[in-house]
């Protein structure tokens, strides 16, 4: 027994872990960015209260008969609503004091009198009480998993024209009854439809695991349901990229976990070096790190300097002395992120290879040489992607000939600033290779950095729904991660991207519940 609970106390901070993994990407929502979400999302609610269905009434009081059809909703107005938090995963949305206006069909029929017209009606002192629950669904989506909704209405009057005008009026007890029945019947259904069916929809053009570019991929599910307290609403996202030969490849999460504070904006965007590091190992084991330049694209200055460096050894080849370089810089490791409040900055170790292609002949290369660079990071928002531009300007870089084992004190070795130049074989050729430092750093500045940067351009999606951009986007560096604080706005109404992206109408009640068209034989009555 002792033994059993010994390795349980053992297994206990591996079990912590495993069900709490840190976030690559966090996500929190602040009552601000709610408040814009609840106007968008009245307007929603009214357009849904308009498409209210309601079935037809009818029946008899002695020899009165009476049928009530077509029924259609005319205004309405929603005037007192508020959407709230309510920890631990629920949405509130209360609206007070509502009115619907209706108009619909009537049709009479007393003795041999027969009577149709329409009846203008209003319901007042609406109340509709939703709560909505949020959770993450087996493939790692946000969704709407429940839906309760309370509607009531606390009175109704009815306007009655024609020639059986006071008739309808000794009858409007039971019109009005019926009908004020009826409606609050199809309230919450309508609601509950446009959460659970329409909503959703939108929920589901939030990327959750998609592809970057033809080489990576990213992986956006939620790692656990979300977090809601009274004035945020936090979500934690996986934030990994995987390469598409490998799209299983897990990469292991050590990386500080996010913090997000701050709740001044409407939204907040956390990324921690582990998200930046998993797009680099992943490029790196697509194996696309690797840069090569020969002939034109290699700069005349640069190219006279390593002619004239390695002349000795471009010599011995003649007579292929005027044959074309080839450099090839190729990244040796993955690189990594470092990011702190001062800034960011991405670490790369790689090889440069320089030879010599002669025609039909193998390449000869004229040296290898070890590199080590850290590039500063400028990370910022363009739409809803997540961009990086890297800078070589601002931060220093080592070159030394290439080793299989560390420097040694004893071995040529220059230290300059932040340059370093090392090589196992002679100090002339240290002195040589610290001739390339100047020429080799504007190469890397002024025609690599460009590749690299273009290559990134597009930058990555961050996970919004369709429709909701981010507007003053400010990006703030601290330990281990940053964040992007920014407002909202959309671009386009939720009716138009649920409309886009409308699920395919199915055979239910609510297809069952459209009004048949009434008759205007008084038989039918």
């Amino acid at each position: 027994m002792a033994a059993g609970s010994c390795l349980l106390l053992l297994l206990l901070p591996s079990l912590v872990t495993a069900s709490h993994s840190p976030p690559g990407c966090k996500i929190r929502i602040t009552s601000k960015g709610l408040d814009l979400v609840k106007q968008e999302g009245l307007r929603f609610v009214e357009q849904e209260l308009h498409n209210i269905t309601v079935s037809d009434l009818h029946g008899s009081e002695g020899q009165f008969q009476y049928n009530i059809s077509q029924v259609k909703v005319t205004d309405l107005q929603l005037a007192f609503s508020d959407l709230n938090f309510q920890p631990q995963q629920h949405l509130v949305f209360d609206i007070n004091n509502a009115s619907i206006s209706l108009r619909f069909r009537r049709q009479l029929l007393y003795w041999f009198f027969y009577d149709i017209g329409s009846i203008n009606a209003s319901a007042d002192g609406v109340h509709i009480y939703t709560v909505l629950r949020l959770a993450k669904d087996e493939a790692g989506r946000l969704k709407i998993s429940n839906m309760t909704c309370n509607a009531s209405i606390a009175r109704m009057h009815a306007g009655f024209s024609g020639t059986l005008r006071k008739v309808y009026e000794f009858l409007s007890t039971f019109i009005v009854t019926g009908m004020r029945f009826l409606l609050s019947q199809q309230i919450c259904p309508s609601l509950e439809h446009a959460s659970l069916v329409l909503l959703n929809s939108l929920l589901d053009t939030v990327p959750v695991r998609n592809y970057v570019d033809e080489h990576i991929g990213i992986d956006y599910s939620l790692l656990r349901d979300p977090s809601i307290s009274t004035d945020t609403l936090d979500l934690d996202f996986k934030g990994m990229f995987f390469p598409r030969v490998r799209e299983d490849q897990e990469l292991e999460n050590h990386a500080v976990e996010p913090v997000i504070k701050e709740t001044e904006r409407m939204v907040y965007v956390a990324f921690s070096e582990y998200f930046f590091d998993s797009a680099m190992h992943s490029y790196f084991q697509a194996g696309v790190l690797t840069i090569e330049l020969q002939g034109e694209k290699i700069p005349k200055d640069l190219e006279v300097l390593l002619r004239a460096t390695f002349f000795g050894t471009i010599f011995m080849l003649s007579p292929s002395v005027d044959a074309p370089l080839r450099l090839v810089l190729q990244v040796s490791a993955p690189p990594r992120c470092i990011i702190k409040p001062s800034g960011t900055s991405v670490s790369v170790s790689a090889f440069l290879n320089i030879s010599l292609v002669p025609p039909d002949r193998p390449p000869v290369q004229l040296s290898s040489m070890a590199m080590e660079t850290k590039l500063s990071a400028k990370v910022f928002l363009q739409g809803k992607a997540l961009r990086v531009q890297l800078d070589l300007r601002r931060y220093g870089w080592g070159l030394w000939g290439q080793w299989e084992s560390p420097p040694h004190p004893t071995h040529n070795c220059f230290l300059l600033s932040r340059f370093r130049i090392y090589s196992k074989q002679s100090t002339l050729e240290s002195l040589a290779l610290f001739s390339l430092q100047a020429p080799l750093k504007t190469l890397l500045q002024l025609t690599i950095m460009p590749i690299i940067n273009e290559r990134t351009k597009k930058g990555v999606q961050i996970p919004l729904p369709e429709g909701m951009d981010f507007t003053r986007e400010v990006v703030t560096n601290h330990a281990g991660f940053l964040t992007v604080g920014a407002d909202l706005h959309f671009s386009k109404g939720l009716r138009e991207v649920i409309e886009k992206y409308r699920p395919v109408p199915t055979a239910t009640a609510y297809s069952s519940s459209q009004p048949a068209e009434p008759s205007l034989d008084p038989s039918s009555l």
